[in-house]
């Protein structure tokens, strides 16, 4: 690879790879053809060519050039040169570039630069190999569908191998070197990882059950009830997921202290890492959990009829269906529970019934108002609350209610098409961008509420917007049906007494058609 710098102006276009190479113009941006002016070279030579080098170098600076160059743009930055993760061919690049570096002008030539030795190689790969079954075993006589089969519960016997892998990582990596160096504190440190610790034991249990089950060539027969018996200790995970929400909030908020994020960032920037962030490491649990039925769905398929899984695998996967609902419905009351502590009431009024009665949230997110406000928007259970985030006393994240809550079974939902004109009315200037036509827009208001103004609102793009529309248009019906619901259920045990003297003559009629039939 050659590098041509030239004293003409120059413009930059992106290349493969994300290198950045210059076209040489003149100022009215057409291409001319180089001159042969001071060049710098960068030429890939051999290790053993070293002692040519200097006899090249004297050749090549007595006379010009006129070879066509790949110019590269100068970087006032190691980041602009090597990006984050590297090719291989952009290593092999890098490589070449370090080993030899040649310069060439029309003054004098300079001695090349020293050679550059090999870093070690890490002993924690960036990304994991994958592999199957089919490249553990020399030979086998299985059908296609039962190497099918084979390869599932190998996926299912790496995968804890794996999140047991990471699992430890995290604490050896990161809860016990921030717990020495009191980056954090143990309490802090407790929020944050939460019972983490349980589940690596939890996960070798069920890796060891798998791996007892296999035979001479490496193959499981029967996994059905060994999944069975496992799947109740996932319940372990209620706690875990639970504590997710609150800890995901702390750890945003301590990644504001300068020694917390400085340590973080070396740990994400360090191979064994991956490039992850510690939350990534703390959501794999998680991850894994909603993998489980998935994965028994696949052996499943690949199930013959008469094999002994065929009865078992149902039962267990309709076991663990039940365990990974029931996560989510805890993770959900938790999470809602949470949102509601942090919202702060400007007034009294606005702490409506529906809020506290809530019991999860169908999603909450950022949404634009009509005067081009950024709002945190929470659609819990039976109200919509719009929010303004700000921070208290302690730098943590609080939500200001903004304007009046609306109880979800009083609220009429409007879709705004996109390139509706704006006209004079609420959108013009927010939402329109300039161009007048509104875009990823809808309209919320109140029926019966006189505090309760109409809200327009706009979302980061259309399938925001439709996800917003989806979870109001369920939420509206579900809190309908359910105060008309609450209503017949009122009505049923509080009768109107004005109704008696119908019914009493309802049954006196019966009575005396009754009689003048046995007449």
């Amino acid at each position: 690879m050659e590098v041509e710098e030239t004293g003409k102006t120059k413009t930059s276009c992106p290349a493969v790879f994300g290198e950045t190479y210059s076209i040489p113009c003149d100022h009215a941006g057409k291409k001319r053809k180089q001159d042969p002016e001071p060049v710098v070279r960068i030429i890939e030579v051999k290790e053993d060519d070293e002692g040519e080098m200097m006899s090249d170098h004297m050749r090549d600076s007595e006379e010009p050039s006129n070879k066509r160059v790949k110019p590269v743009v100068k970087s006032n930055s190691v980041t602009g040169v090597i990006t984050p993760v590297k090719t291989p061919a952009l290593k092999r690049i890098g490589q070449s570039i370090s080993r030899s570096i040649s310069f060439r002008t029309e003054a004098r030539p300079l001695p090349p630069a020293p050679l550059r030795a090999r870093a070690k190689a890490s002993s924690y790969p960036r990304r994991r190999n994958s592999q199957c079954w089919s490249d553990t075993v020399e030979s086998h006589d299985l059908t296609a569908k039962e190497i099918k089969r084979q390869e599932v519960i190998y996926e299912l016997t790496q995968g804890e191998r794996q999140l047991i892998e990471d699992l430890s990582l995290v604490k050896k990596v990161y809860y016990e070197p921030m717990l020495t160096l009191d980056i954090m504190t143990e309490s802090e440190l407790g929020q944050i990882f939460g019972t983490l610790d349980s589940l690596i034991p939890l996960h070798k249990d069920l890796l060891s059950r798998l791996e007892r089950l296999k035979g001479s060539e490496k193959t499981i027969g029967q996994v059905g009830p060994t999944l069975m018996n496992w799947f109740p200790c996932l319940e372990a995970y209620v706690t875990y997921c639970c504590n997710q929400v609150g800890a995901k909030a702390l750890l945003d908020l301590k990644k504001h202290e300068k020694r917390v994020e400085h340590f973080l960032r070396l740990c994400q920037e360090s191979s064994f890492s991956r490039k992850l962030d510690l939350w990534n490491f703390l959501d794999l649990p998680r991850s894994r959990l909603v993998k489980y039925p998935l994965l028994l769905k696949e052996i499943q398929k690949c199930t013959p009829p008469e094999h002994p899984d065929e009865d078992t695998l149902p039962d267990a996967l309709e076991l663990v269906q039940s365990i990974v609902a029931e996560v989510n419905k805890k993770t959900g009351e938790a999470e809602c529970q949470f949102y509601r502590r942090g919202l702060a009431y400007l007034e009294e009024s606005q702490r409506l019934q529906e809020i506290q009665l809530s019991r999860f949230l169908y999603c909450h997110g950022e949404l634009k108002n009509n005067k081009g406000q950024r709002l945190h928007v929470f659609l819990f259970e039976l109200a919509l609350v719009l929010t303004r985030p700000g921070e208290d006393r302690e730098g943590g994240q609080v939500f200001h209610v903004y304007r009046q809550p609306l109880p979800n079974a009083l609220i009429n939902l409007e879709e705004i098409p996109d390139g509706e004109a704006a006209g004079g009315g609420p959108f013009r200037g927010a939402f329109t961008g300039g161009n007048d036509k509104v875009k990823n827009c809808f309209r919320v208001s109140s029926r019966g509420r006189s505090k309760a103004h109409p809200y327009s609102l706009q979302a980061n793009d259309s399938f925001s917007k439709q996800q917003w529309i989806t979870c109001l248009r369920q939420a509206i019906v579900r809190s309908r049906d359910r105060t008309a619901q609450a209503s017949q259920s009122q009505l049923s045990l509080h009768p109107d007494p004005a109704l008696y003297h119908i019914a009493d003559l309802s049954l006196s009629s019966d009575t005396e058609m009754a009689d003048h039939t046995c007449c």
